[in-house]
């Protein structure tokens, strides 16, 4: 379905973005991984992705907060695949405080990796994408683009302005052949979500099990978490030629949070 297409997903060494990479080769996409951890364990990855699907998957350990390196990245792809035919802007970093305690190097990093990086790949994918008249852009943003919580301002900052961009981008590029959308899951089990349950613990004062039941699936009538599989699959249906009239849209994917 996508063989020929070459896919760059940010943030895609675990959690959703290796997902949405992987649903992406199945379809016959070629893949560029980019993230964050032990060399060994993505080269396993990457190779493990290689040889179960006929497609090419390379890495670029590219740090999105840095925009020299986000252009060195794209540098590589160009030379190597053309271009850049479907971009998935999945990388993200959280941390919960109130806000009067909000440290200021975390809300920079939080809006330079979660917001900002996705402007700069979008700048740099698109020449390509118009050139050849066809284009997918997926922001993975959050339910927290379409609704706030409580302790996570840069957060929830970052995401609504993803939203924003969506729509922005997705009205120049209208014309073009181009589409450009966001999915905005509720929690998903990952290790972003894992690792936010002890800090929000302390900031509210209360025990981890009363975070996840008390305030992460209090928020999902389904009562339960959404799962990487699924998330996924709705990113490979945008990416698909199926959805091409689907474009500015700000997509939640999160048990019915967003429905109250």
């Amino acid at each position: 379905m996508l063989a020929g297409k070459t896919a760059l997903i940010t943030g895609s060494t675990s959690g959703i973005g290796l997902g949405i990479a992987e649903q992406l080769a199945k379809n016959g996409a070629n893949i560029v991984l980019n993230g964050m951890g032990d060399a060994v364990e993505i080269e396993t990855t990457r190779a493990r992705l290689e040889a179960a699907y006929p497609v090419k998957v390379r890495f670029h350990g590219a740090d999105m907060s840095q925009p020299e390196a986000i252009e060195a990245m794209f540098q590589s792809v160009d030379a190597e695949f053309g271009g850049v035919d479907i971009l998935v802007n999945n990388a993200g970093i959280q941390y919960v405080a109130p806000v009067d305690e909000f440290p200021t190097p975390k809300w920079d990093a939080i809006l330079a990796i979660n917001l900002t990086s996705a402007f700069h790949t979008t700048r740099l994918a698109l020449p390509h994408m118009k050139k050849q008249q066809w284009g997918r852009i997926i922001q993975v943003a959050s339910a927290h683009a379409l609704v706030a919580s409580p302790f996570k301002s840069a957060y929830v900052a970052a995401k609504h302005g993803i939203a924003g961009l969506t729509k922005t981008v997705a009205l120049e590029v209208a014309e073009l052949g181009i589409t450009v959308n966001a999915v905005c899951p509720g929690y998903v089990w990952t290790p972003l979500v894992e690792k936010q349950i002890p800090e929000t613990a302390q900031a509210r004062g209360i025990t981890e099990a009363e975070v996840i039941q008390n305030v992460l699936l209090t928020a999902q009538p389904t009562k339960k978490f959404v799962t990487v599989e699924q998330v996924a699959a709705l990113a490979s249906f945008l990416a698909s030629e199926v959805a091409a009239s689907i474009t500015g849209a700000v997509i939640p994917i999160d048990g019915g949070w967003t429905a109250h």
